[in-house]
């Protein structure tokens, strides 16, 4: 089974792009697939506590638990330049979580197997 590469480019102020990003990546979790969930713009505060946890969307799973499943399972990445315009630092980010840049993200979606998406 291929990788999975998912970039979340929207928050709280598209809740259903994030939570679609979020509901994919736990059902390739759950389907065995390696996950990479990329939190990007808006999304980079669900890196941090308290803001997934937050989230409401009518009909939609927990949000807190799909983030805890992703680093649980696969790994969680705030987007750099995204966290250092909102002035998330590593520290800010719960357990599991990293910072990381367009370097690693496009080295990780260049490998062979991957399989990227964004939403």
């Amino acid at each position: 089974m291929r990788s999975l590469v998912i970039k979340c480019t929207a928050g709280a102020d598209d809740p259903e792009r994030c939570n679609q990003a979020f509901t994919v990546a736990t059902a390739a979790i759950a389907s065995g697939a390696r996950v990479t969930l990329w939190l990007t713009g808006e999304a980079a505060w669900f890196g941090v506590p308290g803001r997934a946890e937050d989230f409401d969307l009518p009909l939609a799973g927990s949000l807190a638990d799909a983030r805890d499943l992703v680093i649980e399972e696969g790994e969680l990445i705030v987007c750099s330049q995204c966290a250092a315009r909102r002035e998330i630092g590593e520290g800010d980010l719960v357990p599991g979580a990293r910072i990381a840049g367009a370097v690693a993200f496009a080295e990780s979606v260049l490998q062979d197997g991957v399989q990227a998406l964004v939403y």
